[in-house]
């Protein structure tokens, strides 16, 4: 059998109509989004089939519909037999990893998402943090032009993606002096993004006291397959270090390219991306040119993987 890594994406990849193809393919997805909408109080799958995309784009909305349209397309390749041999997610795409590896219910982790969503909106006030994607430059030349912002200034590393593309986070006029330093610095170009906060900074450690309190009052279980964790890029399975680590995460960095060439030495024979869209697909290629990948987000998409898996070698 394969050995494959399953990858899902995070915050950003949300689109008005994604899941509907699924949902109306799978009888296993519909389930899912129907007892997403009962356990939410509300009806995220309207909100993700028909928008509008402003709504869809909210933190609190996000987050929940990313996560359950991950977690209803790894709940059909179960069914098929799909056994991936570890897991990973890109910052809020590490619920999806855990739920997949048996760490987290579903419905529980879609309610906790939910949550996590409302508390990174109202840690920092609305337009006074921001994110910035670096292209260009080392993470090391990075720290170096970061270190002395600070206090009103503060900014931090919050996503190392792959080679060459570092986010930035912190607050608002922090973000826009550290991008026209690094573009001095060598930067090819320095991309504001399109967020609502400093997320993965020191801003977020108010959000992650509060979250935290949640998180224990949520049932967390030992992972059957190992977890890479966002905050150190190893595997985990401990539900005690699982619970840790997701405090961890709001306001650590997402390690994501060490994350990937941990896959890569480990030598799978595929790297899959289960959700919406194709950004860490990319990533994957960035890190590892010749890597196999697949995007798995559409029953066409679905069935063209599932063919390659069940191939004899």
């Amino acid at each position: 059998m394969k050995r494959i890594a399953c990858v899902f994406p995070g915050q950003g990849s949300q689109e008005v109509g994604m899941g509907k193809a699924m949902y109306e393919a799978y009888p296993a997805v519909k389930q899912l989004f129907d007892e997403a909408d009962e356990a939410l109080g509300y009806s995220l799958t309207r909100l993700m089939f028909e928008g509008p995309a402003e709504e869809l784009t909210k933190t609190e909305n996000a987050q929940p519909a990313l996560l359950l349209n991950s977690i209803a397309i790894q709940r059909v390749l179960q069914q098929e037999g799909v056994a991936p041999a570890m897991t990973a997610g890109h910052s809020l795409g590490e619920y999806s990893a855990l739920v997949s590896a048996g760490a987290l219910d579903p419905m529980e982790a879609v309610q906790l998402v939910h949550v996590r969503g409302k508390l990174m909106e109202e840690a920092y006030p609305t337009g006074m943090g921001t994110m910035a994607a670096v292209l260009g430059l080392s993470q090391e030349e990075i720290e170096e032009v970061l270190r002395d912002f600070d206090g009103e200034l503060a900014v931090d590393l919050a996503n190392i993606n792959c080679p060459g593309q570092i986010v930035i986070s912190g607050t608002k006029e922090g973000v826009d002096k550290a991008s026209d330093q690094l573009s001095e610095a060598g930067a090819k170009r320095v991309l504001p993004l399109n967020v609502s906060g400093p997320f993965h900074s020191r801003l977020m450690k108010s959000a992650s006291d509060d979250f935290a309190d949640h998180l224990s009052e949520t049932k967390i279980y030992d992972a059957k397959v190992p977890v890479y964790a966002n905050v150190t890029a190893s595997p985990v399975t401990s539900a005690e270090e699982i619970e840790k680590l997701l405090v961890e995460q709001l306001y650590s960095p997402v390690r994501f390219q060490q994350i990937l060439e941990a896959f890569v030495e480990e030598d799978v024979d595929a790297i899959v991306e289960v959700g919406q869209g194709k950004v860490l697909s990319g990533l994957v290629r960035k890190v590892k040119r010749r890597m196999k990948t697949f995007s798995v987000q559409d029953p066409e998409s679905l069935q063209a993987f599932i063919d390659w898996y069940k191939e004899e070698s």
